[in-house]
Parts: C-alpha cells; sequence; structure tokens
C-alpha cells in the first residue's frame, strides 16, 4: 500500500514538473499566424533588439505626423526652456493641406504645453510654433531634424517639415522603430504622447482648451503603453507606432498605411494577442444584413460597425 501511494505521490510530483516546464517554456511566434491590415508593419522585442515580425519593413513611405516624434526629440535637444511662451503665428498655418486648429492665430502657451499637443493631440500649429521658435528658424530646425536621423542611422528617412503634412517626409517601419526606442529615452516624449485628455489655458484670452490623445489605446487598462504616436495624411493613410509591454517585455510596434478609421488600432490589438498567445486574433463573424422591405428600405435599425471594421479614409488630415 505504502508503495503503491509513493508512486502516485512520484507520478503526481513528475506532472507537476512539466506543468511548470511547460509554463516556463519560451512561446514560438510563428509570423504566418499575424495578418496585418497595414500594408508595411514591424514588431521588435526591445529587450533583445530582435525583429519578431516584418511586412514591407524597408519599404519607403510617407510617415504624417509620425514626424512628431522627431520634431520633439530635436526640441529638447536644444534644451530651450520648457516654461518660455511662444504664440501661434501666421506662419504655422496650414496652406498645404488646410487642416484647421483650435489653436488660433496669437495663441500662446508654454513650449513644454506645445510639445504635448503636438505629441498627444497631433496639433499641427504646435509643432509647427515648435519649429519656428528654434534658433535659425523653420530651416534650421528642419536640418537638425535630418542630422539626427543620419546620427541613428535612419538612412531611408527625409524630412521636409516639422508637422508631418508634407508627403516629402519619408521613412521605413525599421527606421521608425529605431526612432520609437530613442524617443523612448526622453521622459517628457514617454509622458506627453501617452497623455489620454489634457486642458491647457490659452493665452491672453486665458480660455480653457480641452484636447484628447489620437491614440484611443493609451487609455485602455488592457495596454501598459510608454510611447505612442499616431499619422494620417492621404499619402501615408492611417498609421500608429507605439512602444508597450506586451507579456512583460517591451516591444516596438510600427504599423503603416492602413486605410481603415480604426484598422490600426485593431492590427496593434491583433500583435498584442499574438505575442501573448502565438495565435491570430480570432474574427468575430458579421451580423446578417437586416431584411429589406418590399420598397427597398430595411425594416431594422442599421447596426454601426464594429471596433475593427474598415472603413474609408477621413478626407482632412489628422493625426
Amino acid at each position: 500500500m505504502n508503495r503503491r501511494l509513493t508512486l502516485v505521490l512520484l507520478a503526481l510530483i513528475s506532472m507537476a514538473a512539466f506543468g511548470r516546464a511547460a509554463a516556463q517554456a519560451p512561446l514560438v511566434l510563428d509570423p504566418a499566424k499575424l495578418r496585418l491590415a497595414s500594408l508595411n508593419a514591424v514588431v521588435i522585442d526591445a529587450s533583445a533588439n530582435r525583429p519578431v515580425y516584418a511586412k514591407g519593413a524597408n519599404d519607403v513611405t510617407p510617415i504624417a505626423s509620425l514626424t512628431k516624434l522627431m520634431t520633439a526629440i530635436v526640441t529638447l535637444d536644444a534644451g530651450l526652456p520648457l516654461d518660455e511662451a511662444i504664440a501661434i503665428d501666421v506662419d504655422d498655418l496650414d496652406y498645404l493641406k488646410g487642416t484647421t486648429s483650435r489653436l488660433r492665430m496669437g495663441v500662446a502657451l508654454p513650449r513644454r504645453e506645445m510639445l504635448r499637443l503636438a505629441l498627444m493631440s497631433s496639433e499641427n500649429r504646435a509643432a509647427s510654433s515648435l519649429a519656428r521658435n528654434y534658433p535659425g528658424g523653420t530651416p534650421a530646425f528642419v536640418a537638425a531634424m535630418n542630422a539626427r536621423a543620419a546620427s541613428l542611422g535612419m538612412v531611408h528617412t527625409s524630412f521636409s517639415d516639422p508637422t508631418g503634412l508634407s508627403a516629402r517626409n519619408v521613412s521605413t517601419a525599421n527606421d521608425l522603430a529605431t526612432l520609437v526606442a530613442t524617443a523612448a529615452q526622453y521622459p517628457q516624449i514617454r509622458e506627453f504622447s501617452t497623455t489620454g485628455s489634457h486642458y491647457v489655458e490659452v493665452q491672453p484670452t486665458g480660455q480653457l482648451l480641452g484636447f484628447n490623445n489620437t491614440n484611443s489605446l493609451v487609455k485602455s487598462v488592457q495596454w501598459d503603453i510608454q510611447v505612442s504616436k499616431t499619422g494620417y495624411i492621404r499619402e501615408a493613410g492611417k498609421c500608429l507606432v507605439m512602444l508597450a509591454t506586451i507579456a512583460s517585455k517591451p516591444f516596438v510596434i510600427v504599423l503603416l498605411d492602413s486605410a481603415g478609421k480604426y484598422t490600426r488600432q485593431g492590427d496593434a490589438q491583433r500583435v498584442r494577442h499574438w505575442l501573448e498567445t502565438g495565435q491570430p486574433l480570432p474574427v468575430v463573424a458579421a451580423k446578417p444584413a437586416a431584411p429589406k422591405s418590399r420598397k427597398g428600405k430595411t425594416t431594422a435599425a442599421v447596426v454601426p460597425p464594429t471596433r475593427f471594421a474598415a472603413s474609408q479614409r477621413p478626407a482632412a488630415p489628422r493625426g
């Protein structure tokens, strides 16, 4: 009887040890199981500086407001006082794409707040004001952006303006992964780019304005994001870059040129699920179309699109 009990205990101990070993075994990530809608993408294990997924990662493409990460880096590298007030000027208005802003002509904010709004809310006028108030003005600022990119080995990257409204601001997914990793070394960029919402008091009126982050994922409790930036112009499509902790490890995620309104967030969710489980994110079956009456009109209320449904690109280039 004792011998039988000993054998049972040994079997249970062996099963427990096997279970622990299986749990501790590294997850095998098969890139073929990750299917993204973004045309260009790369996912990098930042702890090992090792790519785990790549799709057109060396294709040169416009990058829209992802540009503003370099705008922030050059601003902070200059060591200019962050509490100095700078104002929106006529030169900060967008004559290229015709975008609008609540930062009206003459509005002044501390450089710190202009930087925050450029990163979290992709404010083009804020980014332009940062460049214009750089020693030597915007031309010197853009030259500094390109010099910094060259120093980082971003050989396929070129900047033409500090906002990203120009389609001549181009890069690759691999180069942008380097930019994200560099941006993560700046505490202000980590804080400002992941601020969910923020209020500023603009001068000289004292008006209080509220702004939201263009990346809704920074507000999700399911995500642990350290750096974030979105981008959009027609030539670039919807773009998203992040540094996020997933499965207890830091990953750089670069998603470029997606057409759907929610596609970049959907791709980010697919990346996270794949990194956590090694499996593709299950596809939710679409609801059947509502029946039509004899006159061709639906007899039931139209169901709104799901979070990850694709839609046409909006006309206005917002990050």
